[in-house]
């Protein structure tokens, strides 16, 4: 049974809604809402203005949000959400390590993404020196899963099932004149990928940006997320790609898979 299956619906008696509020209220941040009023959460979840202020004062009381005269912004704390995710699937110090080693031998920095929902989300990060996005790329940052490689990749483990109920639904935004837009096309690259065992996104996101991304799991086989390495296009080409960075992660891949349990 997959994890969609097994999900509760909105209505159902064991749905508890006000975790689901308190979790949007803090999902309302992000990159282009870094600090908000009480108004601008509330117009941005949908809330009341009495409701969104419940919240925020709750997640105030906390620690998981900050208070400054109108305004709120998040806490520090947030973090130990994601850190407490790496920790509970008993991978975390393997994972950043293997993160850290692909940026010392490649001198790129290298990533590890979970999808949720339509979006990949990121869980383990080491930077490198070079600036790729206009925004910053860390813990906690999302992306379309469409048109990444670590969303493709992650994509390509769907069911079928699951794969074509995403493709139904997703949205597909221009970002460059690049990126895929047709549903058809991005059905074409998910199953390509799942067949290569690894993915290639070129500048569909962000202009100059090129990545490359291969599945992790643990010993046991189960799916952990993907890995990547992102480079600026003028600077690293297909065939640098294709020869040194797709061995590179591989090879991390797999020794993920022997240490992590």
């Amino acid at each position: 049974m997959t994890y969609q299956e097994e999900a509760l619906s909105p209505d159902d008696r064991d749905f508890v809604t006000a975790l689901a509020s308190g979790l949007e209220v803090i999902l309302a941040f992000d990159e282009a809402h870094p600090r908000m009023t009480l108004s601008e959460v509330a117009a941005r979840t949908g809330m009341n203005r009495a409701r969104a202020r419940r919240f925020l004062l709750t997640l105030h009381a906390l620690g998981y949000v900050r208070k400054q005269q109108r305004h709120f912004e998040l806490a520090p704390r947030v973090l130990s959400l994601g850190y407490a995710f790496l920790s509970a699937n008993n991978y975390r110090g393997v994972i950043q390590q293997v993160l850290e080693d692909i940026t010392a031998e490649c001198g790129e920095s290298s990533s590890l993404g979970v999808l949720d929902g339509d979006d990949v989300i990121y869980v383990a990060r080491s930077a490198s020196r070079h600036r790729l996005m206009a925004i910053t790329l860390s813990v906690g940052t999302r992306l379309p899963a469409a048109h990444t490689s670590m969303g493709r990749v992650l994509l390509a483990q769907l069911p079928l099932a699951e794969l074509e109920a995403y493709l139904a639904r997703v949205t597909l935004e221009k970002h460059t004149d690049k990126t895929i837009t047709d549903k058809d096309e991005l059905r074409r690259c998910i199953l390509k990928v799942r067949q290569q065992g690894y993915a290639i996104a070129d500048q569909e996101l962000d202009s100059g940006l090129r990545s490359i991304a291969v599945p992790a799991v643990d010993a046991h086989g189960k799916l952990l997320g993907a890995i990547n390495i992102s480079t600026n296009a003028a600077r690293v080409d297909f065939d640098t790609l294709m020869r040194q960075y797709l061995p590179l992660l591989q090879e991390k891949a797999r020794q993920i898979c022997a240490y992590a349990s």
